[in-house]
Parts: C-alpha cells; sequence; structure tokens
C-alpha cells in the first residue's frame, strides 16, 4: 500500500503550509491543500482520497458541514477534525454524524498525528476492501440463489427426462426382437425380455432359475468360461444355438456380450435362422451358376484348341487368329468366374487355408520362370533378387502363389516396353518381407487407397483391363494369413507393391537355389 491521496482543509495558510512541510519531511507526497472547504468539496467530487483532514472553524462552511458532505461521497474514508480548543461537544457530534475518525486538538504533536494520518489511510484502504469483499459476497450469494434455483429445476426436468428415457427403454427392451438378458458370472440369469421368453420356452420367472448355459449351446466354448477369460468389455459368440426347452428345436443365434460391472453382463441374442437358410440358397445359387458357367467355358476352350493345333483339320493363318482372339476371351471370361468364386469365397468366410512348410525361394522363381516371356515379349528387363539361403515358410502355398503371381504379372502388364521389373524378398527373424519394383508410369496419389478394394482399377488408362479383383484377392488372401499389403508409388517413376508375413519362416539354411540375376 502507497502513501495514500489526503485531502487537508482550513481557512489559515498558515496551517496548511504547517502541513505541506510536515508531508515533506514525512514522505507524503500525494496530498491536495485547500483552504476554502467548498474548493475542497469540488475537487473530491473527481478525485477519492484516502483521508480526509479538516479545521473546524471556517467561514461560509464549518468542518462539520464539510464532512457530513464528504461522508455523502465516501463514507469508508477516515475523516481527521481539527478543533483550535477543546470543544469536545462537537468532536463528539461529528463522531456521531459522520462517522469520524479522530478529533486533534490544535496545536498537535507532530508524531501523534502522523500516527493517526497513517492509521487512517490503513483504515480507509481495510474499509474499502471489506465493502468490496461484501459486494462481491452479495454478488455470489445472488448468483449461488439463482443456481440453486436453475439447479432444482434442472433436477426437477432430468428426472422427468429420465422417467421418460427409462420408460422407452423398457417398452423397447420389452418389444425388441432380438433376445436381451443379464447375467452375473456365473451364468446366472437376473433379467430376460419377452423375446427370450419366447426363444427359450420359458417365462422370465423360469429363466431366473436357470444358469445360461442351461439353454445356450455351443460346441467350441463353454458360455461361461468364455465371459470370464474374455478380458475385453465387448465381445461377441457365434457358432452357438439355444434350445427351446418347449419345443425341443435347437435355433441357430449369434450372441453379442458388454460388460456392465466388474460382475455383471448384458447379452443380445440374434436369431439367425433366416440367415442361415439365406447362406445356404446363396451357396447353392453360386455352386449352381459356377458349375453352368465353368463348363460350357472349359468345352468351349478345349474345343477351340483342337481347331486350333489342326487336330480337326487344317486351318488357314487368318482363321488361327480369329480363333485365338476367340480361346483368349474365354480364357479371360473363365478368370473372370474363378475370381468371382474366390471373392464369395473370401466374403463368405468360407475359405480355410491349407498351410504348410514350402521353399517360398522355389515358389518365387517358378513364377519368375513363367512369366519371364510376357517380360521379353515387351522387352521388359526382368530381375530376380533374391537370398542364396533357402528360406522355408509355413503359409498356403497356392494362396500366397496367387498374390505373387498377381503382383508380378501386374507390374509387367503395366510397365512400358524396355522398362524393368524386380523382384525380392528379404528375412527379418522370422517375418518375410516380399516385394515387386517397377519404373514404369506410376499410380496417382488419390488412387492409392482404393487399389486393393474390388473392382478398382484407379484412373490411369494403362489400368483400364483385368477385373479389377487381383489385387483385392491379393489383400483378403494376405490378411487372412494375419500379414498385410501396401503399395508406394511415385508418378513417371514407377510402384513398388510389397506384402509382409509375420513369423512364417520356420526354417533357413545355406544351400544356394538360384543365382542371384
Amino acid at each position: 500500500m502507497d502513501s495514500g491521496k489526503i485531502v487537508v482543509v482550513d481557512d489559515e495558510k498558515i496551517v496548511t503550509s504547517a502541513f505541506k512541510t510536515l508531508f515533506m519531511v514525512e514522505g507524503f507526497d500525494n496530498a491536495a491543500f485547500f483552504n476554502n472547504p467548498k474548493e475542497a468539496l469540488e475537487y473530491i467530487k473527481d478525485n477519492a482520497p484516502d483521508l480526509i483532514i479538516s479545521d473546524f472553524l471556517m467561514p461560509e462552511m464549518n468542518g462539520l458541514e464539510f464532512l457530513t458532505e464528504a461522508n455523502k461521497l465516501y463514507p469508508e474514508v477516515s475523516k481527521i477534525l481539527l478543533t483550535g480548543y477543546a470543544d469536545k461537544e462537537n468532536a463528539i457530534k461529528a463522531i456521531n454524524e459522520v462517522g469520524l475518525y479522530r478529533y486533534i486538538e490544535k496545536p498537535w504533536d507532530n508524531d501523534d498525528l502522523i500516527i493517526n494520518i497513517k492509521n487512517g489511510i490503513e483504515r480507509s484502504y481495510l474499509l474499502s476492501q471489506l465493502r468490496q469483499k461484501i459486494a462481491e459476497l452479495e454478488v455470489a450469494h445472488k448468483e449461488l440463489e439463482n443456481y440453486s434455483h436453475n439447479l432444482e429445476e434442472i433436477v426437477k426436468e432430468r428426472t422427468a427426462d429420465l422417467v421418460e428415457s427409462n420408460a422407452k427403454l423398457s417398452g423397447i427392451i420389452t418389444n425388441c426382437a432380438d433376445g436381451i438378458f443379464v447375467i452375473d458370472n456365473k451364468g446366472k440369469i437376473e433379467q430376460a425380455n419377452q423375446a427370450c421368453e419366447t426363444l427359450s420356452g420359458l417365462s422370465e420367472e423360469n429363466l431366473k432359475k436357470l444358469n445360461i448355459q442351461k439353454f445356450i449351446c455351443s460346441e467350441k466354448f463353454d458360455i461361461v468360461d468364455k465371459i470370464n477369460e474374455s478380458d475385453d468389455n465387448e465381445f461377441y459368440i457365434r457358432d452357438c444355438s439355444i434350445l427351446n426347452l418347449l419345443s425341443n428345436v435347437s435355433i441357430p443365434i449369434d450372441i453379442s456380450l458388454a460388460k456392465t460391472s466388474d460382475t455383471h453382463y448384458v447379452g443380445v441374442i440374434h436369431n439367425i435362422s433366416e440367415q442361415k437358410e439365406s447362406d445356404k440358397l446363396r451357396d447353392d445359387f453360386i455352386a449352381t451358376l459356377t458349375h453352368d458357367l465353368r463348363t460350357p467355358l472349359l468345352a468351349a476352350i478345349q474345343t477351340l484348341k483342337f481347331f486350333i493345333d489342326g487336330s480337326l483339320g487344317e486351318i488357314s493363318d487368318k482363321q488361327r487368329v480369329l480363333l485365338s482372339t476367340m480361346q483368349k476371351s474365354n480364357e479371360d471370361l473363365l478368370g473372370l468366374v474363378n475370381a468371382l468364386l474366390e471373392v464369395y469365397r473370401f466374403d463368405a468366410q468360407k475359405l480355410v487355408l491349407c498351410r504348410t512348410n514350402f521353399s517360398f525361394n522355389s515358389l518365387v522363381t517358378q513364377v519368375y520362370n513363367e512369366l519371364s516371356p510376357l517380360a521379353e515379349k515387351k522387352n521388359i528387363s526382368f530381375k530376380l533378387e533374391i537370398p542364396d539361403e533357402n528360406v522355408t515358410i509355413n503359409a498356403d502355398g497356392g494362396e500366397i502363389r496367387r498374390v505373387v503371381c498377381n503382383l508380378c504379372g501386374n507390374a509387367i502388364n503395366y510397365t512400358n516396353n524396355d522398362g524393368e521389373v524386380i523382384v525380392s524378398f528379404k528375412i527379418e527373424d522370422k517375418d518375410l518381407i516380399f516385394s515387386v519394383q517397377d519404373n514404369g508410369n506410376g499410380i496417382p496419389k488419390e488412387d492409392i487407397p482404393n487399389l486393393f478394394q474390388r473392382f478398382s482399377q484407379g484412373t490411369s488408362q494403362k489400368r483400364s483391363t483385368g477385373t479389377g479383383l487381383g489385387l483385392y484377392l491379393s489383400r483378403q488372401i494376405i490378411e487372412a494369413h494375419n500379414g498385410k499389403i501396401w503399395l508406394e508409388s511415385k508418378l513417371n517413376k514407377g510402384s513398388e507393391f510389397s506384402f509382409l508375413l509375420t513369423d512364417v519362416v520356420t526354417q533357413k539354411n545355406n544351400k544356394k537355389l538360384v543365382e542371384k540375376i
């Protein structure tokens, strides 16, 4: 706190001069001096003081009248009254009427005066702070009252909303087509909706007497063990059924479970009988369609071969070109049918990987030798860069070969004449990383994210042929092996397709199978 602003009023100039000298000595450098109380009153209207010192006997307006007016403006400011004689009656009147802090008789003791001035300034400061705090408390109290009122209204609204929501939720659960139940970690049923009653053939009251294991069956696992062994808060149980104890009929179902507490789970039972029937109809349709399409195509391809190789008589060169074109079209169509069948197998999760141990060096070399004539036809530098040691991996050799063929064939097809294609792989611990790199036109950045989707070929004209299924199937095969496949490409510089198979390397030996090219 600084020295404070002091206003001194006395009609005698000798007195105000004495105050000026005293304040200079004591370091009070923020003071205003007046010989006319009316002038002083006008001054403090625009300049709030911390202490007012006033003489009592003054012309036009005495000290009591002046301090009364000043008190109206600044009630918390300390006020000191100077008296020329011991007029205690006026001093007492001033104390009562204007809240006088002190009265000092003339002549005064300087030390006593300075102490009273300092204490008066501090008093004014403390009273001002107190008044401010009181005002803040009043505002806070008002806000608290408003908040309390609003909180009551909010609680009422939320309570009403909660009651309404609970009613809606109860109605949804009751009328839901899927079975909804609550069980503890021992499998005891604590709640069940109408759909559960229908599926099980039992009332909710009777269901509560049973363990979930009594009417939900699975050949692969125990439901209760599955619940207690899982660390997930949400998980699915498939390939199970619910036994209708009333009709003794087994109904195929899927179950979704979510942990609601450390000891309880909420489950949803979905009847998949219609889905199973639909899947069977789809499988029958695909099998019939595949047979009806493949059989005539194979017959046509074989017949055309007889014509082309002259087994059915001599043909002209023009006829041979035409028949070869027809044969290629039929083979492409057969390839599309086979690709669509593979897509279906993956989408329906009917592909079963046949994992065996085989030489990856031999597989890559075989593919390289098969595709080399295609590369030579386009005068492409087709290079094989693989490790000297024989690498044995555990995977589905047929499916992995399909991926290698697809990536290498695409690189050759989409690389310009006189270009370069490099096939390589490396081993990192037990992981296999395979790559095919070309110096073709590259693939636009916007096409890369969708390139491994079904029927996606990108926007480049160079990628206008084919089914658009090769890369999709490659991704499906690699992901079925718990691996990943990716592409890095730059326009006008080329592309590099790679895949990673994790923890598949079973053996490495130093036997040199092929020469590096």
